[in-house]
């Protein structure tokens, strides 16, 4: 069982930046596939980023060249440096673990709030 905690939602304007957390439990987070996700209400979850154990970095248009995800294999943490924010981020963001065996685990979610 792998436990991720979020953390650095939080209400901001347009155009600022704000950076998300996510810490993982156990001893095989190098090893580990990870996301972050959005959902907006009513809305499927979808990808924003992802960052392979080999750091290897995907990312959704929307977002190309505002998002940067990172790793820190020594702390467990996964970061998703968000810069430039839209009204239209505004979302519950969720952070995913992928296994080597292919389970996935999820995080609760952060809020991130972008006014004009």
């Amino acid at each position: 069982q792998v436990q991720l905690v979020e953390s650095g939602g939080g209400l901001l304007q347009a155009g600022g930046s704000l950076r998300l957390s996510c810490a993982a439990s156990g001893s095989s987070f190098s090893l580990y596939a990870m996301g972050w996700y959005r959902q907006a209400p009513g809305k499927q979850r979808v990808l924003v980023a992802s960052i392979t154990s080999g750091g290897t970095t995907n990312y959704a248009d929307s977002v190309k060249g505002r998002f940067t995800i990172s790793r820190d294999n020594a702390k467990n943490t996964v970061y998703l440096q968000m810069n430039s924010l839209k009204v239209e981020d505004t979302t519950v963001y969720y952070c995913k673990a992928s296994t080597t065996t292919y389970v996935t685990y999820w995080g609760q979610g952060t809020q991130v709030t972008v006014s004009s």
